[in-house]
């Protein structure tokens, strides 16, 4: 079960104007279950991604790049689950451009306007025949209100499906940010998340939105870690469509709040990840802070968070806490001097110093440290004494399922 989460209801992922989703079963690998997700876009809406930095990337990613890379609009995403064509080859690559080349027919635009996604098991082929097949069932279920239905069926071994939706009043105009993301586990985000979908019926400036895309994702999906792994297939969009009838450029008065609410869209998605880690039973959060620079926090942030040690120590309540001390010295500063790192554990409203001056502080009792651990959500605050920056990271523990959840993956 995840950690304080539940999929928002349907009437609380609210319509973007210019967007209808559809989802269809195509029998991709288990039968009886959606897993073909169509969404279309009105003529003239633009699109932005991130990816992974996974050099092993799998061929949607690929044809998603280039396709992005022409500057032409998008009109379509088609996304299936349950196989990855990650590892695949050519044969990969013809069933992703295939895919592409269907959902342009059915829909009449250019190929490249239509970018593919695929997630589940990887160094299998696709079975692109029955994914075209049943492209026709996905468009005849396109609706505007079918967000909820899209954001299950792009789901793996997610327990609950995670969406998020904000509205805002912008110079007279209702604009809507509405998104879905998958992702439990193969989580280490490197640029993307697992696959994550956001769109706003605000008119962005093309010239914004490749930076809008990174920046939501460095704020979001690239703050958080189930496992430490990147995965092979990490994609990240934003449409905007225009046709609430805002126009927005980098100098409007409304790109503040604008920006501001797809990144609030995004982080809500990027949590609901984490809190839905294969086997979580706890949300950490990891907040460090006086870094001579945000990058050493990050460095440090993120390898407390994927340390197996930590992780295990957190699902038993066991405050075994010298190893947060381990992962802060191997996170790779190397002039950092211990004597100056001082660490909390807290809670709600409570908080701990953990240590100080290099070892335990005297104030800290072991009882202490185990009552909050017990806790559904944890943050763990560190600081380096070094100066000013700061860095935040999601995570969660490690449980005895995510073990039996990964080595039953494809059973």
């Amino acid at each position: 079960m995840p950690v304080n989460y539940a999929t928002p209801a349907p009437e609380a992922l609210f319509p973007v104007a210019g967007v209808r989703l559809g989802t269809a079963e195509a029998g991709i690998r288990k039968k009886d279950r959606r897993d073909l997700t169509l969404i279309e876009f009105v003529p003239g809406s633009r699109g932005a991604g991130v990816f992974t930095q996974n050099r092993c990337c799998a061929a949607p990613v690929t044809v998603c790049r280039e396709h992005l890379a022409s500057n032409s609009s998008i009109r379509a995403l088609v996304i299936n689950t349950g196989i990855a064509n990650a590892a695949t080859g050519e044969q990969g690559m013809r069933a992703a451009r295939d895919t592409c080349d269907a959902a342009a027919r059915m829909l009449g635009c250019a190929a490249h306007e239509v970018l593919p996604f695929s997630t589940g098991v990887i160094l299998e082929h696709l079975p692109v025949e029955r994914l075209i097949a049943s492209l026709p069932a996905a468009q005849a279920d396109l609706a505007a209100d079918h967000w909820h239905a899209a954001a299950h069926a792009i789901m793996t071994t997610d327990t609950v499906a995670k969406a998020a939706s904000r509205r805002i009043e912008l110079g007279g105009k209702t604009v809507t940010v509405t998104g879905i993301s998958k992702g439990a586990g193969m989580i280490r985000p490197n640029m993307a998340t697992m696959l994550g979908f956001v769109a706003t019926d605000a008119g962005i400036a093309a010239g914004l939105l490749p930076q809008l895309a990174k920046d939501a994702a460095d704020q979001s999906f690239n703050c958080i870690t189930v496992d430490g792994d990147t995965s092979t297939n990490d994609s990240f969009v934003v449409i905007s469509t225009g046709a609430s009838g805002l126009e927005v450029d980098a100098a409007s008065l409304h790109w503040p709040a604008l920006r501001a609410a797809v990144f609030a869209v995004a982080q809500e998605l990027a949590q609901a990840i984490v809190r839905d880690g294969e086997g979580a039973t706890k949300f950490i959060t990891v907040e460090v802070g006086g870094g001579a620079a945000a990058e050493e926090c990050r460095k440090v942030a993120y390898a407390i968070g994927h340390s197996p040690l930590v992780k295990t120590a957190f699902f038993a309540s066991d405050p075994n806490l010298g190893r947060i001390l381990a992962a802060i010295g191997y996170a790779g500063i190397d002039d950092l001097d211990a004597a100056g790192v001082r660490v909390w554990l807290g809670s709600g409203n409570e908080e701990v110093l953990v240590s100080e001056n290099g070892g335990r502080a005297a104030s800290y009792r072991e009882e202490d440290g185990s009552r909050i651990m017990k806790n559904a959500e944890i943050t763990v605050r560190v600081d380096l004494g070094r100066g000013a920056a700061s860095a935040t990271v999601w995570t969660c523990d490690f449980s005895y399922d995510y073990v039996k959840i990964n080595a039953d993956y494809r059973s």
